[in-house]
């Protein structure tokens, strides 16, 4: 009996799932060439939505970071029935359609100065992805050994500094990770921020207007965008977790 037959099913279906992957990302690279993106990129309004976007998801991320590692923290260390409430009520906003989350958002803020602001779009994209961090940081702390942080509290060490000399340090790489990831959903975030602030434009709502206005090519111009940014993020994080690790 070949033995080896199953066992080569694996690759089979990671092939399966990698070629389904990278088709359409190899598609738009190959189609379009970097002075098409270049000049796409050139004029005032892509700049403009440029500009939110990076504004907006880095404060996005930024809160997300501020308060999800924490909390991450917070729910590694739980008890099991209070961490599995915490990670469902943190994972509903990643559940939501996006359009469901925009329209919820909108229900709340209808009577303030947010929608349609720079606030607007970096509430948008919190909603839908700031808890992305606490969820990924309660997993990088669950894995750690307690060893440490228990020989700290024997020696008197606070909560706070066991946490910022010991926990953080140790799991920074998949916190890292965690961060990053959060910081690229924010940015690429369309559904719930064209609902809660078209204007001012951010990237994925310029995209649609450019798919819109001048077709595919034009955005296929911008995508290439996203797929240069995921790219150097992505690369910056796995460089990252090597070298914490």
């Amino acid at each position: 009996m070949n033995r080896h037959g199953p066992a080569l099913l694996f690759p089979f279906f990671l092939a399966l799932l990698g070629v389904a992957v990278a088709l359409p990302i190899l598609g738009v690279v190959f189609s379009i060439s970097p002075p098409e993106v270049a000049a796409a990129f050139s004029s005032a309004p892509i700049r403009s939505a440029v500009r939110v976007s990076l504004a907006a998801s880095f404060i996005a991320a930024a809160v997300a970071t501020v308060l999800g590692v924490p909390a991450g923290y917070a729910i590694a260390r739980a008890a099991p029935r209070l961490r599995t409430a915490a990670i469902f009520v943190l994972a509903l906003p990643l559940a939501f359609p996006p359009i469901a989350s925009g329209v919820m958002l909108l229900s709340l803020l209808r009577f303030t100065a947010i929608p349609d602001s720079l606030v607007g779009v970096a509430c948008a994209e919190f909603f839908v992805s700031g808890s992305f961090v606490a969820i990924a940081s309660a997993a990088a702390f669950a894995v750690l050994d307690p060893v440490y942080a228990d020989a700290a509290r024997t020696l008197g060490a606070s909560e706070w500094r066991i946490f910022f000399r010991i926990a953080l340090p140790a799991a920074a790489g998949n916190v890292a990770a965690g961060v990053a990831f959060t910081w690229l959903r924010a940015i690429g975030e369309y559904g719930a921020t064209s609902i809660v602030a078209y204007h001012p434009s951010s990237l994925p709502v310029a995209l649609y207007v450019t798919l819109s206005a001048s077709g595919v090519r034009q955005a296929l111009a911008l995508c290439y965008g996203f797929i240069v940014l995921a790219g150097i993020v992505l690369g910056l994080q796995w460089i990252l977790r090597r070298r914490v690790a």
